[in-house]
């Protein structure tokens, strides 16, 4: 049950006979006479005058009696307080300035908006509310609370407050302190202080100045001993370490060692030849590896290694290693291989990432002729070309190896260089090699070189090339001549032409600068182009089957990387005479598309032309005419040629392209050629190429096989296109879309559309072109929305369609841009943040229309801003977060107060607590669970906020909407170990105080609070007195059960936080709240709980006031604070 006093319904002496009926709205007929007029209530309370429709019309309104001034003078509230603005067509009358004269039926009347309507004859003087900020809405103050937060003072016994026993606590917190807020504005206000700018600036650096007066004992100090200051900019920190950082010294201290990191940095420091602009392997890789797949089966011969070469103990005798490793080579002898046949390629894969693992953990168990076998194992596949299909691939798996391989020989060389008195620089050279390193080095070396068959012997060589380092300074640029002309023993030209790309591969890393070994290969390579199409690898095709044109593409991740590592920083001179002797050859087309994939995009768009008629000359037959435009397009998409040639080159382009009958050929050269187009021409063209796309893909349905290049399509265009009015105005862009039947990815296309739109969008938009074509895709993507559909992603479509909703503005237009938000509702209903988005929008456009009418709406901006009021009522409950709802009627209804709907401003705050009750014990912050009272009491502190200035209404009692909150409040089930009720009764205290007030500290403008409408009248504070009693006597009851709960410290600090709630807002002149104080005092510190510092610091505060103007019983108030020992 509700506690005493938080009933509805007040005494008779505050039944406002006044009905203030129907705020806003109409009343096409309502003729009545007030209830209690001419003193039938008491009459300081008689609120006779009606105060009826603030907004809309009233078409038949009699005035109420009690107007004749039969009431005292000063009470009789006789007066009608009614339509501020608007009109009511048929009641026009005003009153008169004479007594017994106000009524005249049937006339339309407006009051003066000067502020006042003033009768004679014994009629009050009714004043507007004082101008505030317009919706000035701040939290009330609480600065008792806020100061008292965090106190921890427990207490057990009840004794200092037994003597509020029943009927005691009345009339203590009944007397609130009177408050002059901008007296205690004016002393909170900090004191200006007066800045000299000159060469100050926050930002820079602090200059400080040092004064020395003794020597340093630090080691390496070079102070002076004579006394001398110096101001220059140092780092306070650094000068009190001289600046020798301590970590450092350390680490100069300790052993030095070569650790991964240092390894890491000074690879990174040998390879920092090469720039950025050089495109390394590794981002190729992955293109290979998914691009040269087969279905055929696969063979591999697995090495399986001797359980009798494992390493022995570290006791184990030099005799019992050498014989070890005899007998790993007898076995290498015997054959201690088996074929895996049949192997798909995914089993491949898997087999040879088994070997790379067996050579690490063979090299870490010791076991170094085991890895080295391992390595000559996987070497000789690479020999092997009988799935020719699969070569580049097997090429980037077998060398992954092969890499692994070389790092472990050097890392294990390079340690042995490192000894307890010498670290070895990075840049080191052979002399400071160490005799045993350079031991070992000869020997790997030497093993490789007895390794029979060619193949295995150079790549293996090949993969420890660095480590000729270690021998001598010209060992590298001796290796790499001798290993190009090595290649030339390689006949299958496949086979040699990788190999040459592992060796400019290697070198690339080792030594960049050594060109001329990079320029050999390549002209190696043009002596044997012509094996390509000689009888031998002819008859190799025919057997496996393979066409030409499939065989040619094999050799581009092997020619591009020879190419590009040639090309790179190469000059204008070199690069234009491997373009001619490439020219020279026949059936050239191969090399020209590599020539066009490595060189830089710059040097072939100067070329553009030369290189179209050179592709025009190529053989059909051989590689395809359409590749070769293709990366023609790749290199113009990065470069732009002369602007004469841009329309031609196009042409020339679109004509190969478009009689292409293979759609997956034609896609692939268009995705290219569409950036080219979108970059040097104009929406005409763009529109021309969209609509040969479409003509090419719609046929049997042939873009279901191309999404992945459609996309790539739609993206090239949006980035080119940021002004989506033009965007839109291209005629095949919407139809463009349509190809989209996968609703995975068209939501994907669309999500890339208004991710484009929200980054470039700078104005908001009310094109009719741009909002209909993207209301269509925010539709598609809050369509795909299904109950199976990620949390994440639905944050990201409401993050987009919110987007898009924030840049549609109708200027002025305020009753279409609401009806672009109602149309939004209907079409985005299951995305919560959307709703949410659209509930504050349109309660800035209600606040909008308040600022364009300076607060004063007519009749029809009164209707549309209750439109916009209803809009937010109708839409807040179907939203599923309650704290959400919470909030947002809380909003809603400050938006409706301060456009003076005050009904629905109640109906909105009614809504906010009659939701409280359903407030669950747990919610769901980030996907974990988390107790909502703390959320709870942060919303309720914001509403008390409210509260302070929302008008009561005649017909529900004083402070109704106060009443039913606290019942509210009451019968919801807190938890029981928590303290959080009693803080929101503190804070309804606060309020009630601040309510007591004659004026209180904010108002909105044009709505009479009740400072206003009761005037401070000495009834209305005695009810709110009594609801203060109710209050207290439940924050006492709450304190004694901690007492007997022995909740000491809750209880200590509760008791300190009401303390200060009293401090602050009561009136301590009064002797039983004085009492009550100091009771509350010494319950805070009973049994030691309370916090010293904090008793000390509030002590102190209560003598400082106590120096201030009315403040003098503050001293005697202090001196009955003891403060106690904790002893």
């Amino acid at each position: 049950m509700a506690p005493p006093g938080l009933s509805g319904r007040g005494p008779a002496p505050y039944n406002h006979g006044a009905v203030r009926a129907q705020r806003e709205g109409t009343c096409p007929s309502q003729s009545w006479r007030l209830q209690g007029s001419a003193g039938e209530a008491y009459a300081p309370y008689n609120h006779g005058a009606l105060r009826a429709q603030r907004e809309g019309t009233c078409h038949s309104f009699m005035a109420p009696s009690g107007l004749s001034g039969t009431a005292p003078a000063p009470h009789n509230h006789g007066a009608l307080r009614a339509q501020r603005e608007g009109t009511c067509p048929s009641q026009s009358w005003r009153p008169r300035r004479s007594a017994g004269e106000s009524i005249c039926p049937l006339q339309s009347w407006r009051p003066e908006r000067g502020g006042a309507c003033e009768v004679k004859g014994g009629l009050p003087q009714y004043k507007r509310s004082r101008d505030r900020e317009d919706g000035r809405l701040s939290l009330l103050a609480r600065t008792a609370a806020t100061s008292s937060r965090g106190l921890e003072a427990p207490n057990r016994d009840w004794t200092p407050l037994s003597f509020l026993g029943s009927g005691r606590a009345k009339h203590l917190l009944g007397h609130s302190r009177s408050r002059n807020y901008k007296a205690e504005f004016a002393s909170c206000r900090l004191e200006a202080v007066p800045l000299e700018f000159g060469d100050y600036h926050p930002l820079k650096p602090i200059t400080v100045t040092e004064s020395k007066t003794k020597k340093v004992s630090r080691k390496g100090s070079t102070s002076s001993t004579s006394s001398s200051s110096s101001s220059s900019v140092v780092d306070p920190l650094s000068s009190v370490l001289d600046g020798t950082d301590p970590l450092s010294m350390f680490a100069a201290t300790a052993e030095p060692a070569a650790t991964d990191s240092s390894r890491k940095r000074r690879d990174r420091d040998e390879n920092s030849i090469v720039g950025s602009d050089f495109e390394p392997w590794a981002s190729k890789r992955g293109e290979i590896l998914a691009r040269y797949t087969t279905t055929e089966k696969l063979s591999i011969n697995l090495f399986m290694g001797s359980e009798k070469g494992k390493a022995g103990t570290a006791t184990s005798a030099m005799s019992e290693k050498v014989r070890t490793r005899l007998e790993e080579l007898d076995d290498f002898e015997e054959g201690s291989q088996k074929e895996l046949l049949n192997l798909t390629q995914q089993d491949y894969v898997n087999r040879i990432e088994e070997l790379n693992q067996s050579l690490k953990d063979a090299w870490a168990s010791d076991q170094k002729v085991k890895a080295l076998k391992i390595v000559i194992q996987c070497s000789k596949l690479l020999s092997d070309t009988s799935v020719i299909q699969f070569y580049p691939s097997k090429f980037v798996l077998i060398t992954d190896i092969l890499d692994t391989f070389g790092k472990l020989v050097y890392e294990r060389i390079f340690s042995m260089c490192v000894d307890n008195r010498s670290v070895l620089p990075d840049h080191f050279s052979p002399e400071n090699v160490n005799d045993t390193a350079k031991e070992t080095c000869l020997n790997w070396f030497f093993k490789i070189a007895s390794i029979r068959e060619l193949i295995p012997r150079f790549y293996v060589e090949a993969s420890i090339l660095k480590c000729n380092k270690f021998l001598s300074k010209m060992g590298i640029s001796e290796c790499l001549p001798r290993l190009t002309c090595m290649i030339r023993g390689i006949g299958d030209p496949l086979v040699s032409v990788y190999a040459r790309a592992y060796l400019c591969r290697v070198g690339m890393e080792v030594a960049p600068h050594l060109k001329e070994s990079l320029n050999k290969n390549f002209f190696d390579f043009l002596l044997t182009f012509k094996q390509i199409h000689g009888d031998t690898v002819q008859n190799q095709l025919v057997v496996q089957g393979v066409e030409l044109p499939s065989y040619l593409p094999l050799y581009s991740p092997a020619m591009d990387w020879i190419f590009q590592c040639i090309s790179y920083h190469a000059p204008e001179a070199l690069l234009t005479e491997m373009m001619e002797r490439c020219k020279k050859l026949g059936n050239n087309a191969l090399l020209l598309n590599s020539v066009m994939s490595a060189f830089r995009a710059e040097f072939i768009a100067t070329r553009s032309m030369d290189f179209i008629g050179m592709i025009k000359e190529c053989d059909e037959s051989g590689f395809p005419k359409h590749l070769l435009f293709r990366s023609l397009g790749l290199n113009l998409a990065l470069a732009d040629p002369p602007e004469g040639d841009r329309l031609q080159i196009l042409n020339e382009a679109w004509k190969v392209i478009t009689k292409l009958k293979n759609p997956q050929d034609y896609i692939n050269c268009a995705e290219v050629w569409v950036e080219y187009t979108c970059k040097h021409f104009t929406k005409r063209e763009v529109n021309t190429v969209l609509a040969d796309v479409i003509k090419h893909m719609t046929p049997d349905r042939a873009f279901e096989d191309s999404y992945p290049q459609l996309q790539s399509i739609i993206k090239k265009v949006i980035a080119h296109f940021h002004d989506f009015s033009v965007l839109f105005s291209v005629e095949k862009f919407l139809p463009f879309l349509d190809m989209f039947q996968k609703e995975s990815v068209r939501v994907e296309v669309c999500k890339c559309i208004m991710e484009v739109f929200i980054k470039h969008q700078q104005e908001p938009t009310k094109d009719p072109v741009i909002l209909n074509a993207l209301l269509h895709v925010c539709k598609t993507m809050h369509d795909s929305v299904n109950a199976l559909t990620l949390e994440d992603e639905k944050r990201m479509l409401a993050y987009l369609i919110n987007g898009f909703i924030k840049m549609v503005s109708f200027g002025r237009d305020f009753e279409q841009q609401l009806s672009f938000y109602v149309e939004a509702r209907s079409m985005f209903c299951n995305l919560e943040p959307v709703l949410v988005q659209l509930i504050h929008s349109v309660n800035r456009l209600a606040m909008e229309t308040r600022k364009v009418m300076k607060g004063n709406h007519s009749r029809k901006t009164a209707a549309f801003v209750r439109a916009c009021v209803a809009y937010c009522f109708i839409t807040i409950p179907s939203l599923v977060s309650i704290f959400t709802r919470l909030n947002l009627y809380l909003h809603s209804g400050q938006v409706a107060l301060a456009n003076q709907c005050l009904s629905q401003a109640d109906a909105f705050f009614k809504a906010a607590i009659s939701l409280i009750p359903e407030v669950p014990k747990m919610i769901n912050i980030d996907g974990k669970m988390r107790p909502s009272e703390s959320f709870l009491l942060e919303f309720l502190c914001n509403f008390f906020s409210t509260l302070l200035i929302v008008p009561d209404h005649p017909e529900h009692g004083v402070l109704f909407l106060v009443r039913e909150l606290l019942n509210v409040i009451q019968d919801y089930t807190w938890e029981d170990n928590g303290d959080d009720k009693i803080r929101i009764y503190t804070c309804v205290l606060h309020l009630l105080s601040a309510m007591s007030q004659e004026t209180y500290l904010y108002h909105i403008d044009k709505v009479d609070s009740n400072d206003s409408l009761y005037g401070g009248d000495s009834k209305f504070l005695a009810e709110n007195n009594k609801l203060c009693e109710t209050v207290m006597a439940q924050i006492l009851e709450h304190l004694k059960t901690l007492a007997k709960d022995e909740a000491l410290k809750r209880q200590s600090s509760l008791g300190l936080s009401f303390f200060n709630s009293i401090l602050a807002h009561g009136d301590l002149r009064n002797n039983r709240l004085n009492q009550l104080s100091v009771n509350l005092w010494h319950l805070a510190q009973r049994h030691g709980c309370a916090d010293t510092r904090t008793m000390v610091k509030t002590l102190e505060y209560i003598k400082r006031r106590s120096k201030q103007p009315d403040m003098g019983h503050l001293t005697e108030l202090a001196l009955r604070l003891p403060l106690q020992t904790r002893t």
